[in-house]
């Protein structure tokens, strides 16, 4: 059995406002060993978690708008339409 490898660390060096720092301590969430490397950790792996939601609605967006897609979609429908009849519950 491998030894699981210790992720890779890398230091940088940031000027905050102070303002910003002592507000992202005051709105963090509780944890035993809460310090600011991890509040600015969390943050950034919320922030990256939003850009990502927002990319994804904007493409369905775009898609839910391509005439291709929606004709696609129609197609589809209307090739299911049978099964609106087959007598199965639709709850």
């Amino acid at each position: 059995m491998k030894a699981q490898k210790k992720p890779k660390t890398i230091r940088r060096s940031v000027a905050l406002p102070e303002s910003l720092a002592n507000e992202a301590m005051a709105v963090a969430p509780a944890e035993p060993n809460r310090n600011f490397n991890r509040v600015v950790v969390l943050a950034l792996k919320e922030f990256i978690a939003s850009r990502k939601q927002k990319a994804f609605a904007e493409s369905m967006e775009r898609m839910a708008a391509d005439p291709d897609v929606i004709s696609e979609c129609s197609v589809t429908h209307e090739g299911l339409m049978h099964t609106e009849t087959d007598g199965l519950s639709h709850a």
